[in-house]
């Protein structure tokens, strides 16, 4: 393996799969079978857009789509009359395709993801250059007259010199060619880029389904299964960053401080603080701002309907919630809570503020709301 090989992808999840290592795929059946119809009659558009929560099985469904793609070969006219509609996406793991493709050397694919820069970091963007490197690979692959398929993951990182030039691609796509586009947010894209692709829509999975896909990545669930329905809402890779990162510990822990107010316990708030800030705890900050949010829609949600969220995300949840969420007002106020406390954090990481800090601060924000 070289270096290059050896560094974290960015389209890959930590602790899970890549998605071209998943052959199967949950709960989406809708999607494929939309996909299927318009193979089957002949009206295959070039451009597709994947759109849905995030985690849900999108780039899943992209590399499933282009390794049928390639294994399949463009019928030609009056062939034997004609051919036999496809019914599935799937293509044995033994097939020549998918051996190229997990090796990574399929002549007729091409990944577009956010890429290294010069000193080894991986980008914030997908950049102009790297789209640009689709000519040389349009070029490289013309000679065979088979079918071409680009994967962009994600649509949503690309910056505006790189929207505009894949842009063109889509105006005048090359022939044989069909780009699939994964979006979690398609209202940040270009207009001109929505309207030039036809749009695939995935969404959350059932509990039943997201662990089916959970066992097919390895993945060991809990006991209390029903927390993490409730915490990854559908989506298996929000439910794979819960496990690597003992998400349901943290919220858990983040419930009960939440129960002591408004007395509130602050040896055990300093302590979540503290985790927060420990080395290479970047990751786990992060998750606990995302539950930290989880958690103030959950009560803004309780207060606004009059009854707790179901299935509990945490022991105690419940009976928490009802006692600082009793009534639409309280609710509210547990609203405007969270859309201050997502703009504090922001803030928060862009001054590089210190996270124990701003976990601490976020909590005494949380502490007033309650004694309201």
């Amino acid at each position: 393996m070289s270096d290059a090989d050896a560094l974290p992808r960015a389209d890959q999840a930590p602790g899970a799969p890549h998605p071209r290592e998943t052959l199967q795929l949950f709960g989406q059946a809708p999607a494929e079978h939309e996909f299927l119809s318009a193979f089957n009659s002949d009206r295959l558009h070039h451009g597709w857009l994947l759109t849905g929560p995030q985690g849900v099985g999108k780039a899943t469904l992209a590399w499933r789509i282009a390794r049928f793609l390639l294994a399949t070969p463009p019928a030609e006219d009056g062939l034997f009359g004609g051919t036999v509609p496809a019914t599935t996406l799937d293509i044995s793991p033994d097939h020549p395709v998918s051996h190229r493709i997990q090796a990574l050397a399929e002549p007729g694919l091409a990944s577009l993801t956010r890429s290294y820069n010069d000193r080894g970091k991986l980008r914030d963007q997908i950049v102009v250059e790297d789209v640009r490197k689709l000519h040389r690979f349009f070029g490289l692959s013309a000679t065979d007259g088979g079918r071409r398929v680009v994967i962009v993951d994600s649509a949503d990182d690309m910056n505006v010199s790189a929207a505009n030039a894949l842009l063109k691609m889509l105006e005048e796509p090359p022939a044989r060619t069909t780009l699939l586009l994964i979006s979690h947010q398609p209202s940040r894209l270009l207009p001109t880029i929505r309207s030039r692709c036809r749009t695939l829509r995935l969404g959350a999975l059932s509990p039943d389904d997201m662990q089916a896909a959970l066992h097919q990545a390895g993945a060991e669930l809990p006991e209390q299964i029903n927390h993490l329905n409730a915490l990854a809402a559908g989506s298996v890779g929000s439910a794979m960053r819960l496990l690597s990162l003992g998400g349901l510990e943290l919220y858990q822990e983040l419930v009960q401080i939440i129960a002591s107010m408004p007395r509130l316990d602050r040896a055990r708030a300093l302590k979540l603080a503290e985790t927060a800030a420990a080395r290479g705890g970047a990751d786990r900050f992060e998750l606990l701002l995302t539950l930290v949010e989880t958690c103030l829609a959950r009560m803004a949600r309780c207060g606004a309907i009059g009854a707790p969220a179901t299935p509990q995300a945490a022991q105690g949840e419940a009976e928490m919630m009802q006692r600082l969420a009793p009534h639409p007002h309280k609710g509210r106020a547990w609203a405007d809570l969270a859309t201050e406390i997502s703009a504090r954090a922001r803030h928060g990481q862009a001054v590089n503020l210190d996270p124990a800090a701003l976990v601490l601060d976020t909590i005494f924000k949380m502490q007033e709301t309650a004694a309201r």
